[in-house]
């Protein structure tokens, strides 16, 4: 049962690695890989942990990108 659960999600990342991403998705693939490890081991739940993984993958890569754009506006210095 392990075995094959582990060939569908490499099967299920091999394929989703062929699509093309959407912007929006930064950051979600990794965190729904943590996420849904994290809920298989935790009792079964792996697509509720591959979820919220995603989310809040999303939701920290946007914040880092929020942050060098912050910074990269202040090193600019004012045009005249």
């Amino acid at each position: 049962m392990i075995v094959r659960t582990i060939v569908v999600t490499a099967l299920a990342f091999s394929f989703s690695a062929l699509l093309p991403a959407p912007a929006m998705a930064a950051g979600c693939l990794k965190g729904a890989a943590v996420g849904g490890v994290a809920g298989h081991i935790a009792g079964k739940h792996g697509t509720a942990g591959a979820a919220t993984g995603c989310a809040i993958g999303h939701h920290e890569a946007s914040k880092k990108q929020k942050a060098a754009s912050d910074a990269a506006t202040a090193s600019t210095p004012p045009s005249k």
